[in-house]
């Protein structure tokens, strides 16, 4: 008779060379990164949301300096056949152009500072932080343009030649003729920020960080 056939027996290594580890825990070093990679979704949009209105908020500012900084457009009133006209006093001056032009400096200084200021505040950037930064801007841009303009002389310009009277100077409604102004702002921020972010923003930690240096026979580290 043959004995009953069995299946071997697998070898059993126990070589100081086979360790078993344990998976590591969740946000050890290596792992879990993800869950550890600044503050959540609602978090980020929650601050976005307030970057953007502190930005917008400083519209008021931006369109007190445009008031006070354009230059102006003199006008004069005449009357003819009683009826009132008004032209331009200097057909070649470029008072018009200085209104654009100093809008949208001031466009580009405030973009500077509102990224200089967020950066320095939080320097963690992100996606939400950008769009914050460049919708800010813009709803910037519109308050002080709207903001410039009722604190500008009136619109009326033939009640406004009335009241000073027949040949006399007086300054024009400001105005913005080029509207893409408004993106002076916004672009800059957003501009800035990214690169401020890029150059002095925090690293990224590696996702799998290398192990202890190999060493030979004698525990020394290999060259």
């Amino acid at each position: 008779m043959t004995a009953p056939l069995t299946p071997p027996t697998p070898p059993h290594d126990d070589s100081p060379h086979q360790v078993w580890q344990a998976p590591p825990p969740a946000g050890a070093p290596g792992m879990g990164l993800y869950e550890q990679d600044g503050p959540g979704m609602k978090k980020e949009v929650l601050e976005a949301v307030v970057i953007a209105i502190a930005v917008a908020l400083g519209g008021v500012l931006f369109g007190l300096l445009w008031w006070w900084l354009a230059p102006h457009v003199p006008l004069v009133g005449d009357a003819v056949d009683k009826s009132w006209v008004v032209y331009i006093k200097d057909t070649e001056g470029e008072q018009a152009a200085g209104v654009d032009g100093t809008f949208t400096l001031l466009g580009l200084a405030f973009g500077l500072v509102s990224a200089i200021v967020v950066f320095a505040l939080r320097r963690r950037g992100g996606v939400p932080l950008v769009v914050a930064l460049g919708l800010g801007g813009l709803l910037g841009s519109l308050l002080a343009w709207r903001l410039g303009v009722w604190l500008g002389p009136t619109s009326d310009v033939i009640a406004h030649a009335k009241e000073v009277g027949k040949g006399v100077t007086f300054p024009a409604p400001l105005k913005l003729g080029a509207k893409g102004a408004l993106l002076a702002w916004p672009l800059a921020a957003s501009l800035v920020h990214l690169g401020l972010t890029a150059l002095f923003g925090p690293r990224d930690p590696e996702l799998y960080p290398q192990g202890p240096a190999p060493k030979d026979g004698y525990g020394a580290p290999l060259a």
